[in-house]
């Protein structure tokens, strides 16, 4: 798989889940929480769930096993970047 691959799954299923998180708790949440934020509560619910989702996954990740490092990354392998060397400014 490239590192392309690896990186694109790595960002789109972490947010996925999050989605899926984000979903499941809007269903159960009190009224008084969602009627306060009106429509917004759709557009600002998902990027604090992936706020939250990503970086914990990221941290928990080298505990976990490959199977469900894949399963809540999407990949178990990071991908790995080319150095890009700049040339001095004069």
């Amino acid at each position: 798989m490239s590192d392309r691959l690896v990186a694109w799954l790595r960002t789109v299923v972490p947010v996925a889940w999050s989605a899926l998180v984000a979903w499941l708790v809007s269903l159960g949440a009190p009224d008084y929480l969602t009627d306060a934020l009106g429509g917004a509560a759709e557009l600002l619910v998902v990027p604090i769930v992936v706020g939250v989702v990503y970086p914990l996954a990221r941290t928990i990740e080298a505990r976990l096993p490959d199977w469900l490092t894949r399963v809540l990354l999407g990949s178990a392998k990071s991908p790995t970047y080319r150095e890009v060397r700049r040339s001095p400014r004069p």
